[in-house]
């Protein structure tokens, strides 16, 4: 297969972006009308932005003027209730002259200092203009790791929930400082597809230098054409990402449609827009050209059938009849419900929720590890400070991690 970089029908692509040249599948042509999705229909978005939207590679500097647009963005969707997440690139690209590593490709060492350096940089800037709006950004730095592992994977998802909550705005990006070549994601696009994962986002949009998939390489076959709406991830449809890039090279077409994969199996539709706007989240809002990859019918609940089937349960939680009927409700499981507890176990291991007859209830993920557990259990989850001597979630099992059987 030839590659190619899938472009706005023009040669708006960066360096390694790749894609590849194939015949033009049977796909219906639309747009945002067609899918039915549309940016105002978002309760809760991450918005994934790549490094030559937020550097100026010329001067090593962020493009603030650009940023503040988005940020302006940003502020209109939190201003009608929308949780936003940034997932942010730049890091690495922000340092590389004041380190004077100017060499195309760098060593895992001379990547791992330069994002040290230059994620400081990238944080004052989006911390710059956000506050401009009268909001908080908050930076995290995640591996891999953090998203596979379920205790770290439950922490990030308080964090960012609590964040949220608290109205800020979450700028995450690879933790490249300390993550090594057989931990990273290698690219932001999965990356941000983990996080709406992690967070179950409505949306997640890919805001970059193209504007989407194409059938085939505009800037070399007239014929291409845009595709606006993809419904099902199908092997064609995978083939035009092109082949595997060689080593951990970031971005192009294929780490997308990896990102579309993992969002979309997750029940979060996914947008491809161009970026290069001064307002791109307000363009793709008024029915900027984009590709929408529409989210997986069974995609909500295919968690919740892994924590049903998958996951070994290490405990149990004896719960009253109070408790049994708020869960039928689809309210989470709170210590004070809880009569009595079963079995050793972790915070985030696999747990089973039995009635005051000791039928089979439920199945969840626990908040808690059983020692802090059996000390909470029956009390009121305002004492929970005051019992464990630190402050911990308000649930035992959050609705989210629940199962009913």
């Amino acid at each position: 297969m030839n590659s190619h970089r899938n472009g706005r029908g023009a040669p708006h692509a960066a360096p390694g972006d790749d894609a590849v040249a194939s015949p033009a599948p049977a796909i219906p042509e639309g747009g945002q009308a067609e899918s039915g999705l549309s940016l105002g229909t978002a309760r809760r978005l991450v918005v994934k932005i790549g490094s030559a939207l937020v550097v100026d590679a010329a001067h090593a500097a962020p493009r603030m003027a650009w940023l503040a647009g988005i940020a302006a963005d940003i502020a209109a969707l939190r201003a009608r209730g929308v949780d936003v997440i940034v997932v942010s690139s730049g890091a690495i690209a922000l340092a590389r002259r004041t380190l004077k590593l100017t060499q195309k490709r760098l060593r895992l060492e001379e990547k791992q200092a330069a994002a040290a350096v230059g994620q400081i940089r990238l944080a004052q800037a989006w911390t710059e203009v956000l506050s401009g709006h009268g909001l908080t950004a908050a930076q995290l730095l995640l591996t891999v790791d953090d998203t596979e592992d379920r205790r770290r994977y439950l922490n990030a998802r308080a964090t960012l929930t609590t964040l949220m909550g608290l109205g800020c705005i979450p700028v995450i990006n690879e933790n490249d400082s300390v993550a090594t070549a057989e931990i990273r994601f290698g690219d932001n696009d999965r990356l941000a597809a983990r996080v709406a994962e992690m967070v179950e986002a409505d949306q997640l949009i890919l805001l970059s230098d193209i504007d989407g998939l194409y059938t085939a390489d505009p800037r070399r076959d007239p014929e291409a054409r845009h595709i606006p709406v993809v419904s099902r991830l199908t092997d064609e449809i995978e083939a035009m990402g092109g082949e595997p890039p060689p080593g951990y090279s970031s971005g192009g077409m294929r780490t997308k449609l990896l990102a579309a994969r993992i969002a979309t199996g997750a029940g979060c539709a996914m947008a491809i827009t161009i970026g290069q706007v001064e307002h791109p989240l307000a363009a793709l809002e008024a029915g900027a050209r984009c590709t929408w990859f529409l989210p997986a019918p069974e995609g909500r609940s295919a968690r919740k059938r892994w924590i049903l089937g998958t996951l070994q349960p290490q405990g149990s939680f004896t719960i009253d009849a109070g408790a049994a009927r708020a869960l039928a409700d689809g309210r989470s499981l709170l210590p004070a419900g809880v009569t009595a507890l079963a079995g050793s176990f972790s915070r985030g291991d696999a747990v089973e929720v039995c009635g005051p007859d000791g039928t089979r209830l439920a199945r969840g993920l626990s908040a808690y590890a059983s020692e802090d557990a059996a000390r909470i259990i029956g009390h009121r989850s305002e004492d929970i400070e005051a019992i464990l001597g630190w402050r911990g979630r308000t649930e035992l099992i959050h609705r989210d991690d629940l199962v009913l059987l």
